[in-house]
């Protein structure tokens, strides 16, 4: 009878570039009862625009399928059901956009469909227009905003109220008898699954993991290309789920196991101890920056203390050159950051360092709101092998670069 949607977006101009990046489809039966639900991320193969409103990282966006994957598999919750949503307008112009770009003309209309929000007048009048306020004069408790799955059932609870005071049969009954007969295109069938998000708190299990796990080589093989990446993604001490991609595949290339890479970790650890001993001090914040490094590859606390002993045995390493932000360098900023990204591109400059608006093989540093962006610039400096870092991690390395030699 009816499919209450809603959509999370990269941005509100369907008709530029902004993409879907999350949908949900609630299903009711003619008294507003839930009949089941279906939700997922969607990958808009661009950075995620206000990623601090919709709360979706460019990692879980990464994982899920785009539209085209999913188009049938949408177009078969919506067909021959009436279109509700808070805001129909809205969510209908985005989804239609998203067909279209397939080269589908779909009959996805606020026409077509009902508006819980240009209802309530009906129903609550004393209500405003957004979706909390609406639920609120309704007697309803708030809801999660900002989550697909959420305000589509925030919705629905919104027209189940709507129904229980109107009775049967609604006044939008012709609406229900037409959107029976609206015609759909045929679309190809799809077959990849849905990608819901993640709970809160739940995490990914370590990227070593997804190695094979084995005995350790007779000889050790070559490894350069892996500490090289290493040395990279360890940059903003945060590892992004881009950057264990890259170092599943470079270990795989290799031919590197689980205890291969482990002991890679065990040797990179031991080089930064090296470093952190050279004037003979090993700080509180030295040891602390050891600890976090050895929990990001996946070693025990107890490996700090066996790399620093190694370090005091040993000068190996102490040549290693670690990459490091010099005056001069050209630095490039993507994505939606607070304070704005002009406030850090002055600052920038302030600090010695050239700024860009765009990336190319001169750049030294990418600074990302989000480290797994799929913006076009994100996609550039991982192909010319530049580091991308977080906002936090970039200020710690302008301090650096700030203080006295």
């Amino acid at each position: 009878m009816y499919a209450v949607i809603d959509v999370e977006t990269t941005g509100l101009r369907a008709s530029w570039h902004d993409r879907v990046i999350e949908i949900a489809v609630v299903h009711l039966d003619e008294q507003g009862r839930v009949q089941d639900e279906w939700c997922s991320l969607l990958n808009p193969d661009r950075d995620l625009g206000p990623q601090h409103i919709h709360g979706i990282s460019a990692a879980e966006a990464g994982r899920a399928p785009g539209f085209a994957q999913l188009a049938d598999v949408i177009a078969g919750r919506l067909r021959g059901r009436t279109l509700v949503a808070h805001n129909l307008a809205f969510d209908a112009l985005f989804l239609a956009a998203e067909f279209r770009r397939l080269g589908h003309t779909v009959p996805i209309d606020p026409r077509y469909g009902l508006c819980t929000m240009q209802l309530a007048p009906h129903f609550l009048p004393s209500a405003g227009r957004s979706l909390h306020d609406c639920r609120r004069a309704a007697g309803m408790s708030a809801h999660q905003a900002h989550s697909a799955l959420h305000d589509a059932h925030a919705a629905a609870d919104l027209l189940a109220h709507y129904l229980t005071i109107t009775g049967a049969p609604p006044p939008w009954a012709p609406t229900l008898a037409g959107a029976r007969s609206l015609p759909w295109p045929a679309l190809p069938v799809t077959t990849a699954a849905a990608v819901p998000r993640r709970s809160p708190g739940v995490r990914d299990p370590h990227f070593l993991t997804r190695l094979t796990d084995r005995l350790p080589r007779q000889q050790e093989p070559r490894a350069d290309a892996y500490l090289d990446l290493l040395d990279q993604a360890l940059l903003d001490r945060h590892i992004s789920h881009t950057e264990a991609d890259g170092l599943i595949a470079v270990a795989e290339s290799l031919g590197l196991g689980q205890a291969d890479v482990r002991c890679l970790h065990k040797r990179y650890l031991t080089g930064l101890a090296t470093v952190a001993l050279a004037d003979g001090v090993l700080t509180p914040a030295e040891r602390h920056d050891l600890a976090g490094v050895a929990a990001l590859v996946g070693l025990p606390p107890t490996a700090v203390d066996k790399a620093l002993a190694d370090a005091a045995r040993t000068t190996a390493g102490a040549d290693r050159q670690f990459w490091q932000l010099r005056r001069g360098d050209l630095v490039v900023f993507t994505g939606t950051m607070e304070p704005a990204r002009e406030q850090w591109q002055a600052e920038a400059e302030a600090a010695g360092l050239v700024v860009g608006d765009a990336v190319n093989k001169r750049t030294q540093l990418l600074v990302a709101a989000d480290p797994d962006s799929m913006s076009g610039k994100a996609k550039k400096a991982r192909q010319y092998g530049i580091p991308v870092v977080h906002p936090a991690a970039y200020r710690a390395m302008v301090e650096t670069l700030l203080l006295p030699a």
